[in-house]
């Protein structure tokens, strides 16, 4: 078997379970009777079969995941899990922990849940999920605590920065737990994920820009534990402005990087904190560089090497910029599909094409905030011939309370112009309120506007509404946050 290709190793694997014949007739002069369980049986013998590289790999799989090429993690895991894996069930189901979609973060639940009896990967990612998940009961948030201090009990230190998550969250719901002293006792024992849950608390006040220092002395110390403190780093440096601790840096990640202490997840990170001009003075050249040495191994970076020619034009043409949205949706990643649509909508390389850009766009709903944003504006404006209010609404909201910036002002304009439909100056003026946040002038001064328009007998149920809407915001916030931790793995290694 050692001569042949990994398909031909396959085929002929597949051929000693069904030989080939007449169609419907036995094998020569074998009948072949096996039962359903003696089939699964054989196939589970001849995957396990040393040298068969051919055949399904959960190995292949995890490290696929890792890298960020789900396509090929998915196509691997998915013949394995179909065949009894617990782990290659439980690798299916982090990638459906990936999604924004509801339907697919039920089967990731129900996935763990089963998978939870004989795998303590799995009772640890179910508690990761409860810990996040938006609307969670009482009684789900604290099974997820349970499964939390289970895992970390058993030596799982990176359950410290859910926990603390859920601690941060829901102190309605562990009024007996004072989250900033458990992370000062956790700090206090030596743990360095504790330090990463402070950084997380940092960013829920929103005082990270206040704390740099703090975050910077955090992950020195935890950089030998956790690469993520790759990206911590450069972002406190690109936000103080100091090249020379930057520089720095780099060097020990791409040293990190070639002895395999640091992951390419972590490479693309620091490329995208480098190419940010809201974090500090953009290095598109140093951001190019890094992404191209991992891009081969790593399909997320070429959809981080396109979104930088197109931020930065100077870096390519359109071809090449083609070329790496061509390799990323090839490995199945959703901001290919985002940035494919945002050229088609604004005409900035290709020409404008309403159609083609909602078919992207549509490809990237659930994985990608920004797209709901794009669909709701296209179904506001009319671009495809006419205007669908509801449709947009539903987009601009989905999108206004996952974070999108901008798709509040959208939604303030479309109740007060009421194209397509009836204003509605209540709900324009709630809208507009929100839209606020953003300090932009087109913002403030739809928001002045209508709030002279608004009688005076609508403003107290204004109120009202604004109050909740923003209530609803403030726990999706924080449950962005905590799914976000979560994809991130805190240096969890895969089994």
């Amino acid at each position: 078997m050692t001569n042949l290709t990994p398909n031909q190793r396959w085929e002929l694997a597949c051929q000693r379970l069904h030989p080939p014949g007449v169609a419907g007739q036995p094998h020569g002069p074998y009948r072949w009777q096996a039962s359903s369980h003696k089939i699964t049986a054989l196939c589970l013998l001849a995957i396990a079969l040393a040298g068969c590289s051919g055949l399904p790999d959960q190995r292949l799989a995890n490290e696929a995941l890792k890298r960020g090429d789900i396509a090929t993690a998915q196509q691997n895991y998915q013949v394995l899990a179909d065949l009894g894996y617990t782990e290659a069930q439980v690798g299916l189901a982090d990638i459906w922990m990936q999604s924004r979609d509801t339907e697919q973060l039920n089967k990731a639940e129900a996935t763990y849940r089963a998978a939870a009896q004989t795998s303590p990967r799995a009772k640890a990612r179910l508690g990761r999920l409860l810990a996040a998940k938006p609307g969670a009961t009482d009684a789900e948030l604290h099974e997820a605590q349970t499964l939390l201090k289970q895992a970390f009990a058993s030596g799982d230190a990176s359950s410290l920065t859910p926990l603390a998550m859920l601690y941060l969250q829901h102190p309605q719901s562990f009024p007996e737990v004072n989250a900033q002293q458990q992370i000062n006792q956790w700090l206090a024992a030596g743990y360095p994920q504790a330090g990463l849950a402070q950084i997380a608390l940092y960013r829920i006040q929103g005082t990270y820009d206040q704390h740099l220092d703090q975050v910077q002395s955090i992950c020195k110390q935890a950089l030998v534990s956790n690469d993520s403190c790759y990206v911590e780093l450069a972002t406190v440096y690109q936000k103080q402005g100091n090249t020379e601790q930057q520089a720095q840096l780099l060097k020990q990640l791409q040293n990190a990087y070639r002895e395999g202490s640091a992951s390419a997840q972590r490479v693309d990170g620091v490329a995208r904190v480098l190419a940010d001009p809201s974090l500090g003075t953009p290095d598109p050249d140093t951001a190019k560089s890094l992404l191209e040495n991992i891009a081969p191994i790593y399909p997320a970076a070429w959809v981080s090497l396109a979104q930088l020619l197109y931020d930065f034009p100077e870096q390519g043409d359109v071809a090449q910029l083609q070329a790496y949205l061509d390799n990323g949706r090839a490995a199945d990643q959703p901001r290919a599909e985002l940035l494919l649509g945002k050229l088609y909508y604004d005409g900035k390389w290709l020409t404008p094409d309403a159609k083609q850009a909602e078919a992207h766009f549509l490809q990237a709903v659930d994985k990608e905030v920004a797209a709901d944003y794009y669909l709701g504006q296209i179904y506001r404006r009319g671009y495809l011939g006419q205007v669908y209010p509801q449709k947009a609404l539903d987009h601009l909201l989905k999108a206004a309370r996952n974070g999108q910036n901008s798709a509040d002002f959208a939604i303030a304009q479309l109740f007060s112009q009421g194209k397509g439909t009836q204003p509605n100056r209540l709900n324009a003026y709630v809208f507009s309120q929100l839209a606020k946040a953003q300090d932009t002038p087109q913002g403030n001064e739809l928001a002045a506007q209508l709030d002279e328009q608004l009688p005076v007998e609508q403003r107290a149920q204004a109120q009202r509404l604004l109050q909740k809407e923003q209530a609803v915001r403030a726990t999706l916030s924080q449950n962005a946050l905590a799914v976000q931790t979560l994809e991130q793995d805190n240096g969890e290694e895969t089994p």
